[in-house]
């Protein structure tokens, strides 16, 4: 659930940079929103890993 709230937030923080950017026409916030949204990319495959072990391991302890 760490990694989760740790998306949440990082997604909220680039709430003012896509203002910027979209809103603004500021080219150095559009770059941090792309940076951030990698970032963002990167933790939700660690999530879906995460959720996907986990569940593996619930359905290998059902099968004893």
């Amino acid at each position: 659930m760490k990694k989760f709230q740790e998306a949440k937030s990082l997604f909220e923080s680039l709430e003012a940079d896509a203002d910027k950017f979209y809103n603004k026409a500021n080219s150095a916030a559009g770059t941090r929103v792309r940076k951030g949204m990698q970032d963002l990319k990167n933790l939700a495959q660690a999530i879906r890993l995460e959720v996907q072990e986990t569940k593996n391991k619930e359905a290998a302890k059902a099968k004893k």
